[in-house]
């Protein structure tokens, strides 16, 4: 099956036009004059098939900020990140397809945005090893990262995961950015471009630009099985969470068997019960309401119900992601033509920041 006609003329017209005549008009985005401007980055590793948790907690909020026209954005799909675990170079070659369909279908258009893969950017690592050269080993051990993945076996755990914190610094400071979108999670490795940035500067006099969090109300889901925990695609239980990519049958299955308790109302209380409230925030971001206003909604009604009520909040929420994305993710020609896009786009300012860096190092 070929991504049809209708669809790949959408996007050809709004999103890409023709690679070539694209690029020639594209000026970097951060030299642009314009007042109360900021340049905003994020990344999201390839790996595994989004699931609600990155949706609702990442994705949506990345198609909000791409729409304001005085902005810069910039969304990579972080390979490099990826390859600090153990991975399969063909899995993983298609998942950074499958990962392009993903954006490209819950939203994101790169007519409005700058949609690249990290590695098509020789940049990010060359950056990277010049601020590791001015990161500590003690600063990069409290790292919440290298303690969860790397578990007890530290010793036989390879470099990259230990120095995925610098990694992710080059990737926001090659931009000159000014906004990142955060989690709380993701706060300390914030915190580290901060510091590099500042330190560059006091240094060597450079223009590295020390970025803010966006931080915001992101939706937290939590796993079907262990609601204690956050949604993750690396659970081994595939039943544990929601794939964008999921049919109506599995999505109804899968809140069907969500664990919750042994009190049939449905009520808001996330400390006590955390299952139902599970529920009850996967609602409200499918339907936009707040948490607290849903269970006066469904009062007099099971949770064994109200599980099939959600699955048709997310199904109808879904839905027309899970249509585009099938057909997207026929064309892949037409994926890796936005990828190329983006990417010689993104090149345009890494080469800037980076010879500027190197420069005032004494590199050249």
């Amino acid at each position: 099956m070929i991504i049809t006609k209708s669809l790949r003329i959408f996007f050809r017209s709004n999103v890409l036009t023709r690679r070539g005549a694209c690029v020639e008009t594209f000026q970097p985005w951060h030299k642009r004059q314009v007042s109360d401007r900021k340049v905003v980055f994020s990344g999201i590793q390839p790996t595994g098939t989004p699931h609600l948790g990155n949706f609702f907690g990442a994705i949506e909020k990345w198609v909000e900020l791409q729409n304001d026209p005085k902005d810069v954005v910039y969304y990579s799909i972080v390979d490099l990140h990826s390859i600090s675990l153990p991975q399969d170079p063909e899995y993983l070659r298609n998942c950074v397809l499958s990962m392009t369909a993903t954006l490209l279908a819950s939203g994101l258009d790169p007519s409005k945005c700058v949609l690249f893969q990290q590695s098509s950017v020789p940049h990010h690592a060359e950056l990277s090893w010049i601020l590791g050269c001015k990161t500590t080993l003690a600063r990069l051990g409290h790292f919440p990262q290298w303690k969860s993945k790397a578990g007890k076996d530290k010793q036989g755990a390879c470099v990259g995961l230990y120095t995925y914190p610098v990694l992710q610094a080059a990737d926001i400071l090659l931009y000159k950015t000014t906004h990142v979108p955060v989690g709380d999670d993701q706060v300390p490795h914030l915190e580290l471009a901060q510091h590099l940035a500042k330190l560059f500067n006091l240094s060597f006099g450079t223009s590295l630009v020390s970025p803010e969090p966006v931080l915001g109300q992101f939706k937290r889901i939590k796993s079907l099985r262990e609601p204690d925990k956050k949604m993750s695609k690396s659970d081994s239980d595939p039943k544990s969470r929601i794939e964008i990519t999921d049919t109506k049958e599995d999505i109804a299955f899968k809140l069907k068997k969500a664990v919750t308790d042994f009190t049939s109302a449905v009520t808001y209380d996330p400390e006590n019960r955390p299952g139902v409230s599970n529920l009850v925030d996967i609602h409200a971001a499918a339907t936009g309401q707040r948490p607290e206003d849903i269970p006066d909604q469904v009062t007099g009604m099971t949770t064994a119900e109200y599980k099939m009520v959600v699955a048709a909040a997310v199904n109808r929420r879904l839905e027309t992601v899970r249509d585009k994305y099938l057909k997207l993710i026929e064309d892949k020609s037409f994926l890796r033509d936005v990828l190329n896009t983006g990417a010689t786009k993104a090149k345009l300012v890494a080469e800037e920041t980076c010879s500027d860096v190197k420069r005032c190092v004494g590199l050249i």
